[in-house]
């Protein structure tokens, strides 16, 4: 856990911890962050983020105000987020992959005064920014402002230097929206302590990453677990962060894991299928990988397997939240069970509760997982009821359903709103999704609950299938038959509709709910 100061009346703040535990162990002038335009050391990130706090100030924003952030993976996103931090400035990073609608509701709900905003995402505002109560300028980051201010021509003009806000550790830090699984977002509240809390509690002892790493996360710095992988966790510890403006496509990323090298990669799920399925997945020796992660949905243990044998490298499959900022439950070097989201991380309480909210002590028993630890968002912005839902005291209830069996290991079941009772029996949907995808022909697949023409709710399985696979009755009836070899008779999909694409958030989770309206 992070050495901060002892009592509230003591200063920390979490951008200048990031950045001057860099500088004072002389690695100014090592690459920090590497875009398409090269390399930013870490005294450029010291320099570009004391001229970000210079301009929010300069233009009358004040602490625990809030800043807007939709930007692409270029090094102009840790300049304005850790700038924001500085002058104790509130910044917003939000999904890069949202419609306009959703944009005005975040700002809004935040009251957000400035909005930073890469040049391609700007028509995504431009019929809704003049609206908004509280929003008074926009700023855009890329070569053409269209008929707005361009953020480096604001930060030409601006001082390297600047006196550090007097924030607490636990002083509002930054929001993150919640992936709107279930519906529309909410703002996840953090505090200046928490990034290099998950640091020092999971990169550190779980990756054992250190200066000499250099990492590429396909997951984006706009969400909890890309803010992680490719900011505060390499920042921690002096490493280097490779970063990709557009979308991380399999051939983009193998070209980063032949050419650029990273030797952690963070990845989802669907990310590691169709990597495994583009045929250019580097093998031994044509990378430089040592680890990598997986979080957003459980990853199948069949996946796991194949990219192990792929490339020779572990994956670490883990669970974190937006509202745990990070990972707290994970799978750990030379200890991994395919299949299950692993062990408790240092320094998070798990536990186990039922529909009554007793606590579940015995093995392999499922129930609504909550956790406790210093990484928790106090609350969720305006959402005085969603938020006594989720943060109760210590705990805070995660929303997953999993079981432990007798070793320790925890294993999802499927998201609480998810779950199936079929015959008065609950049926993960997880548990039939990881037995589909095992078929050859299915790249993925999503279970929902669907009425049948008595009313009563079986499984319906909607199936991505492999390049090149052709959808048929046959192959439908062929699945089924596939997973009742596997699984109890009640299990099996009722019925199987083939779809191009999966609906899912930025984080790779599926969007279940959609689902069920198909």
């Amino acid at each position: 856990m992070t050495k901060v100061p002892e009592t509230i009346t003591e200063h920390y703040n979490a951008a200048q911890d990031l950045i001057s535990r860099n500088l004072a162990a002389g690695r100014g002038d090592k690459p920090a962050f590497i875009d398409i335009n090269g390399a930013h050391t870490f005294a450029d990130i010291d320099r570009l983020s004391g001229k970000v706090a210079n301009l929010l100030t300069s233009r009358g924003v004040r602490m625990e105000e809030r800043i807007l952030m939709c930007m692409l993976d270029t090094v102009d996103f840790p300049a304005v987020f850790l700038g924001a931090i500085k002058a104790g400035i509130v910044p917003i990073p939000v999904n890069t992959r949202l419609t306009a609608a959703e944009y005005a509701f975040m700002l809004e709900d935040s009251r957000a005064r400035v909005l930073v905003v890469s040049e391609p995402l700007l028509e995504h505002f431009e019929a809704h920014s003049d609206s908004h109560r509280f929003l008074e300028t926009v700023i855009v980051s890329g070569a053409d402002g269209r008929g707005h201010e361009r953020l480096a021509d604001l930060l030409d003009g601006q001082p390297e230097a600047f006196e550090v806000a007097p924030t607490r550790p636990d002083d509002m830090c930054f929001w993150l929206y919640t992936s709107g699984t279930t519906g529309k977002p909410k703002g996840a509240v953090h505090l200046h302590s928490h990034m290099i809390d998950t640091a020092d509690l999971y990169a550190i002892p779980t990756l054992g990453i250190n200066e000499t790493d250099v990492v590429f996360s396909a997951a984006k710095l706009f969400f909890a677990y890309g803010l992680g992988n490719g900011l505060s966790f390499p920042m921690s510890v002096g490493a280097t962060t490779i970063l990709l403006a557009g979308p991380p496509e399999p051939q983009a990323v193998c070209r980063i894991l032949r050419e650029q090298r990273p030797t952690i990669f963070y990845g989802v799920p669907t990310l590691f299928a169709m990597l495994l399925a583009s045929g250019e997945l580097p093998g031994p020796g044509d990378h430089a990988m040592r680890i990598a992660t997986s979080a957003g949905e459980p990853l199948p243990a069949d996946l796991y397997r194949r990219f192990k044998a792929q490339t020779g490298v572990d994956i670490l499959d883990g669970l974190g939240s937006t509202e745990m900022l990070h990972i707290f439950l994970t799978n750990h070097q030379g200890d991994i069970r395919p299949g299950t989201s692993g062990k408790p991380v240092g320094g998070y309480r798990l536990r186990l509760v039922n529909d009554d909210g007793d606590l579940i002590e015995a093995s392999d028993q499922m129930g609504m997982l909550e956790v406790s630890g210093p990484t928790s968002a106090i609350m969720y912005w305006n959402r005085q009821d969603r938020s006594r839902e989720t943060f109760r005291g210590p705990w805070t209830r995660t929303g997953d359903k999993y079981a432990r069996d007798g070793d320790g290991f925890y294993t999802f079941a499927g998201r609480t709103d998810d779950m199936l009772k079929v015959g008065g029996i609950y049926v993960s949907p997880f548990e039939v999704e990881a037995a589909i995808v095992k078929h050859e022909k299915v790249l993925e697949a999503a279970v929902v609950g669907h009425a049948d023409k008595d009313e009563l709710i079986k499984p319906k399985a909607f199936i991505v299938l492999r390049e090149g696979v052709d959808a048929s009755d046959a192959l439908a009836d062929d699945i089924k038959a596939f997973v009742k070899d596997q699984l109890a008779a009640y299990k099996y999909p009722r019925w199987v509709q083939f779809i191009d694409q999966l609906p899912k958030t930025a984080t790779g989770k599926i969007q279940r709910f959609k689902l069920r309206s198909l």
